[in-house]
């Protein structure tokens, strides 16, 4: 409601019960609880497909835990990596889940080649959802941006041949942004 109003369902209805079940559930809460809010249903496959090839047409996408790790992973590439990504699982009240879309990475924990952003941009995410701090939140996803226009480039979204920041630099550059707009 804070968006564009318009919220799309995903789920696979024409094969699974449980995505029938899912979608007659959205659509009695949406009724119910959010009367100003547009809501459309869209096959996963569909999904898939639109999210590549018109992704401007998504305001606020829900589904379930599968399919959402799926086209979470396949939207990725619109931005350039995985690694950018923050991810919120929010039900009611303020609590909520706040990660990377990428979760933890334990294969590559230790070597300094984590991107770090969508993790910090996460924690934007709780400032804004569960502690209502919209400027502080407002603030880190600019620190975020900065440091990227910086050219504090990880492994995964450096120029070919060009030296990738390490996790704790690319962190640095995040702080240093936000110093700065203290300043």
């Amino acid at each position: 409601m804070k968006r564009r109003g318009k919220l799309t369902s995903v789920d696979k209805a024409n094969v699974l019960e449980t995505s029938r079940l899912w979608r007659a559930a959205t659509t009695r809460v949406v009724a119910e609880e959010f009367r100003g809010v547009q809501l459309e249903h869209q096959l996963v496959d569909s999904c898939a497909m639109n999210l590549v090839a018109q992704p401007s047409r998504f305001d606020v996408v829900v589904t379930e835990n599968m399919f959402g790790d799926i086209l979470t992973d396949e939207a990725s590439v619109l931005c350039g990596s995985i690694g950018l990504l923050p991810s919120a699982s929010l039900g009611s009240g303020k609590r909520g889940l706040y990660e990377p879309i990428h979760g933890s990475a334990p294969d590559i924990a230790g070597f300094g080649v984590a991107n770090p952003y969508g993790a910090i941009s996460s924690a934007a995410m709780l400032l804004r959802h569960s502690l209502g701090l919209e400027r502080e939140a407002r603030a880190v996803e600019a620190a975020v941006s900065s440091a990227i226009d910086f050219g504090a480039l990880t492994g995964d979204i450096a120029p070919q041949g060009t030296r990738p920041v390490t996790t704790q630099e690319a962190g640095d550059a995040v702080l240093a942004a936000l110093q700065e707009a203290r300043a």
